[in-house]
């Protein structure tokens, strides 16, 4: 009987995956748009509804819940259905334990002129995140008591240093990328769960091409899959690469993706894996007067190749996750809208148009995406 029951909720995960992808493509499932930074009335939950969703009744797909700021969040640490973190602009951190219904402002204290980028968090009592920029800007602070306080574990001292992304493998290893310095990219590790960091010997590392650097613009650059393996993102250079480890930082083997490149902001902005061996890749050309045409991009094989999506998505795209429990389905989000793929990532659809950076999903079918003006959306039914 006890594996009979695993495995009817086994069941029910997987059919939950199927039907999160179902409610983005079905007829007016699209995100209640509104003022993300003024919270809705009592009652409404936290959600923002336009007329049109209010007349037809609630309607699944994204739906903004009430933050009551109008900072950037482009780090986004999704936990589970009713918990998730998020870190933006001007030192912030919003936390919520109830599915968006509220949010808690647990921002770091005397943290307003550092710009967070990237949050991982465990639960909802131990997160850490990044702050980005050169010299000192850039550093990590770690809480263990769901953000009441605050540790700085890590301030980079070198002023050539710029770090970028964070990712862990479990609860106690973890990388920090930054942009080359001496020629080569620039990575942290930790065996703590956050509390020291040191930086990795760069013999394993491949030689940075001209120009080339990471991008901070959803803490998707790098990314972990299983205990070992990480994929680092590029962009700048004549070709926009990805590279993979496979013994958590120490070597590394580069390989050149099929999205834009040859300019500064071009490239690979984020990747998601949902095993060793199967990703897709997002980017393109982050400036919103220029097209972003092969903006996406998938690999069967680790990254060692990259194919282009034979329908990607229409415009550039900064963050990337594949729904849980799904072998096919993903989302990517950007500051135009949010795609959908049922195949793996050859062909994409759009299913909102509202503006985000960041989306990630948990194995409870909790899926959440953040951005701009203080927008924060969970995925509803």
């Amino acid at each position: 009987m006890k594996a009979m029951g695993k495995t009817r909720r086994l069941m029910a995960l997987v059919t939950g995956g199927a039907a999160l992808a179902a409610v983005l493509v079905a007829p007016g499932a699209h995100a209640a748009e509104g003022t993300a930074g003024a919270h809705a009335a009592e009652g409404e939950e936290g959600r923002t509804v336009s007329g049109e969703v209010a007349a037809r009744g609630l309607l699944p797909g994204w739906r903004l819940t009430g933050t009551g700021t109008d900072v950037r969040f482009r780090g986004l640490a999704a936990v589970s259905r009713t918990t998730a973190w998020v870190a933006g602009s001007k030192g912030t951190v919003l936390r919520t334990a109830d599915g968006g219904r509220t949010w808690r402002d647990v921002s770091p204290p005397g943290a307003a002129d550092l710009e967070l980028r990237d949050i991982e968090a465990f639960d909802g009592r131990r997160a850490v995140a990044l702050a980005i920029g050169e010299g000192e800007a850039s550093r990590v602070l770690r809480t263990a008591d769901g953000g009441a306080t605050w540790t700085e574990s890590f301030r980079n001292t070198d002023p050539r240093a710029f770090f970028n992304c964070l990712t862990f493998f479990d609860s106690r290893h973890g990388l920090a990328a930054g942009d080359p310095v001496d020629g080569k990219f620039r990575v942290l590790s930790t065996a703590d769960g956050g509390r020291s960091w040191r930086v990795l010997p760069d013999a394993g590392m491949p030689p940075a091409l001209p120009g080339e650097a990471g991008f901070a613009a959803s803490g998707q650059c790098l990314v972990s899959s299983g205990a070992k393996d990480v994929w680092l993102t590029t962009g700048g250079a004549e070709t926009a690469r990805v590279l993979h480890s496979r013994d958590r930082g120490l070597t590394w083997t580069a390989s050149a993706s099929t999205l834009p490149a040859g300019d500064p902001a071009r490239g690979v902005f984020a990747v998601a894996f949902r095993d060793r061996a199967h990703g897709i890749a997002v980017g393109g050309d982050y400036r919103p007067d220029q097209a972003s045409p092969q903006a996406a991009a998938v690999t069967g094989d680790g990254g060692r190749s990259w194919r282009r999506s034979a329908t990607p998505p229409p415009a550039y795209r900064s963050g990337v996750t594949w729904l849980p429990h799904s072998r096919t389905a993903a989302l990517a989000v950007g500051p135009t809208g949010t795609d959908l793929t049922l195949d793996g990532g050859r062909t994409w659809r759009t299913v909102d148009p509202g503006s985000y950076d960041t989306v990630d999903c948990t194995p409870d079918l909790g899926c959440w995406a953040a951005g701009e003006k203080g927008r924060v959306a969970r995925l509803g039914f």
